[in-house]
């Protein structure tokens, strides 16, 4: 006997409402399970299928401006680390003292950049880098070029423009994943109520009967392996005596049609 198998998955869980819901959309009033369940029925569904496609358009949102965002952030971080770079090669080449890593408070690391790996490295890194060199120009220093300071600022901006997008777009698809984590709960429930009340009304059916009326409505059947096992054998035997009735039928044609022959030249004689 096969055991049904309760959706998990969340496409699983809306085929699974989808099949009785459409039932009901088709018109009439005879449903195999009660009142209440379909008025569940008829505000679940619609509730979980929008909660679920916002939610992938939220993810599809957020995977396509990534892309974008990725390339700012690497223009971000490589503006930043080669203006550092162009201020520490001056003081190496003498053209300004070690005094003025003051300014962007790099002191303490000399020749060596400052940490840039992370989102929150450069947003802190890149702010200093910005309002230390307008201090230091204030103060009498030459601008640097090569990346001139313009430049780093225009290409920081913009990361942190589409660093607080991207975050606002992570926010929308967490809150969409936290829905329908919700909302799973209420649809698991549903389901099961709906296919024992379904089963319920064709209990009075035979089992392949009762499968095929309980299929229409979206219940999921699966059959154990030594069922499986017995069904294959039993399809095995099927067409071995299907093989087997067609030999002899064949057999039979070639013993009657030579006799059926000599018949008719005797009839013709």
């Amino acid at each position: 006997m096969p055991y049904r198998r309760l959706p998990n998955t969340d496409k699983a869980r809306l085929r699974a409402l989808s099949k009785p819901f459409h039932q009901f959309d088709k018109g009439g009033n005879d449903f195999p399970f009660s009142e209440a369940t379909l008025l569940q029925l008829k505000s679940s569904y619609p509730k979980f299928k929008n909660a679920l496609l916002n939610l992938e358009s939220a993810r599809s949102n957020q995977a396509e401006k990534n892309k974008d965002y990725t390339e700012m952030l690497r223009k971000a971080r490589m503006y930043v680390s080669h203006y550092i770079q162009v201020m520490n090669f001056s003081i190496s080449r003498g053209e300004n003292k070690s005094l003025i890593r003051s300014f962007y408070g790099t002191a303490d690391f000399e020749n060596n950049l400052p940490p840039l790996s992370s989102e929150n490295d450069l947003l802190i890194w890149g702010k200093k880098i910005i309002e230390g060199d307008q201090k230091r120009v204030m103060n009498g220093g030459n601008p640097f070029y090569n990346p001139s300071i313009a430049l780093v600022k225009v290409n920081y901006e913009k990361f942190v423009d589409a660093y607080r997008f991207q975050k606002n777009l992570q926010a929308t698809t967490e809150r969409g994943s936290v829905l329908v984590s919700n909302l799973r709960v209420e649809v698991d429930a549903l389901i099961v109520q709906l296919w024992n009340e379904i089963e319920d009304t064709f209990s009075h059916l035979n089992d392949i009967e009762k499968r095929e009326k309980t299929e229409k409505y979206g219940l999921v059947y699966v059959f154990r392996k030594s069922e499986m096992d017995k069904a294959k054998q039993l399809n095995k035997e099927e067409e071995k005596l299907e093989k087997q009735k067609f030999a002899e039928k064949e057999t039979f044609k070639l013993k009657v049609k030579p006799m059926a022959r000599e018949i008719q030249s005797q009839l013709n004689f």
